[in-house]
């Protein structure tokens, strides 16, 4: 997909404006799109990153990234309805492993996927690490990315 903004930035640099703009993306897709009345905004969100695809100012792609002293985490990983079918989760989620490797390419990167995207993932070279739970009602597998 053509003019996509790739933005990379950290929960207190981000603008009002842009935090209302994820938070209703992540609000659509977690508790409405896939009917899961939880609570999407956590304390994660305080010490985040989040890479943000927009495309004509608007937000077509998301991931929010954590980092532990052990490990990486990539979660709230959302394409837009609108623009779902154009590759946008491969280049979000490249822009997020490299993001994170700038930092400490010896780090695992871990995820807590959902079981359908397994193969998603695992073209990235993350492999499953556990038998399928359910997280929210939906079947979910906790994969890594080890180092390089």
């Amino acid at each position: 997909m053509d003019n996509i903004e790739v933005i990379v930035k950290k929960t207190q640099d981000l603008s009002p404006e842009e935090l209302v703009q994820i938070m209703i993306e992540r609000v659509k897709v977690f508790v409405v799109e896939q009917n899961c009345p939880y609570q999407e905004i956590d304390e994660e969100d305080f010490n985040a990153e989040h890479v943000i695809l927009k495309k004509d100012d608007q937000i077509a792609a998301y991931a929010r990234l954590i980092k532990t002293d052990e490990d990486f985490r990539i979660g709230r990983v959302i394409v837009v309805k609108a623009y779902r079918k154009n590759k946008l989760g491969y280049q979000l989620m490249n822009t997020a492993i490299e993001e994170l490797r700038k930092i400490d390419a010896k780090r695992p990167i871990k995820i807590s996927a959902q079981e359908h995207l397994l193969k998603f993932y695992g073209s990235f070279g993350f492999e499953r690490t556990s038998e399928t739970y359910l997280e929210d009602g939906i079947p979910h597998v906790d994969m890594v990315l080890e180092a390089d």
